[in-house]
């Protein structure tokens, strides 16, 4: 059973991220299932650290973008998202191509869920792990 409550249309979402530090760093929604979201990073001097490698706040902010975005489709009209911890362990170093973050739900609560983001290389080797636990609000003003 799918935990969307939202529509998830790719290239809407996408659109959405136009002038925003998402489109700046590269960052596209690029799959989903019934439980999980994806998107990706390319690996490039935009997203570098000053010794060639995938920067760490790089990858951090893949999480956020991606778990933030699966978070706010699994609540109902009135209701969104916001980030209030995130952590991330860096398990692998990465120096060019594309990596991919997959959000998907530890816990989906009232008023917090949690969610882990596993990043991987494109050889399916994880370059980082993250935990991000948002709270769900309620609109105060109609969205």
């Amino acid at each position: 059973m799918s935990i969307w409550k939202r529509p998830v249309c790719l290239d809407r979402l996408n659109e959405q991220s136009a002038n925003t530090l998402v489109a700046h760093l590269g960052i596209r929604y690029c799959g989903f299932d019934e439980r999980s979201l994806s998107a990706s990073l390319p690996v490039d001097g935009r997203t570098h650290q000053p010794l060639g490698l995938l920067h760490g706040g790089a990858s951090v902010a893949l999480a956020e973008t991606v778990g933030s975005l699966a978070a706010n489709l699994c609540v109902d009209e009135g209701y969104y998202c916001v980030g209030l911890d995130i952590n991330a362990n860096h398990i692998r170093a990465v120096r060019s191509g594309t990596v991919i973050g997959q959000a998907s739900p530890i816990h989906l609560g009232a008023t917090t869920q949690v969610w882990q983001i596993e990043i991987r290389d494109e050889r399916q080797r994880m370059v980082c792990t993250s935990r991000l636990t948002m709270a769900v609000l309620k609109h105060k003003r109609p969205a």
